[in-house]
């Protein structure tokens, strides 16, 4: 089964070159840009892709154990990462 995610898509207004900047909510490194906008969601599924690739990687290197864990944040924490991003 795919994954989902949530892609936000934002058009560049013409006098500055036009296209389309892409990103993925649930993955903060993944960010693709495009000239239509199914070529800027081509480029993010690439670049979703390529971002979960170098995490299990990271996962493998070296034999290391890596532990990976969900942790809660305190809505306050989230309303003032929202803010800072």
């Amino acid at each position: 089964m795919d994954m989902q995610y949530t892609a936000v898509f934002e058009e560049i207004p013409e006098s500055e070159g036009g296209g389309y900047v892409a990103h993925c909510e649930e993955l903060p490194g993944a960010i693709a840009q495009g000239k239509s906008l199914e070529e800027a969601r081509e480029n993010l599924r690439d670049a979703i892709s390529l971002l979960l690739e170098s995490y299990r990687d990271e996962t493998e290197r070296n034999g290391q154990r890596v532990i990976r864990e969900k942790i809660s944040v305190p809505p306050a924490w989230s309303a003032t990462i929202c803010c800072v991003i």
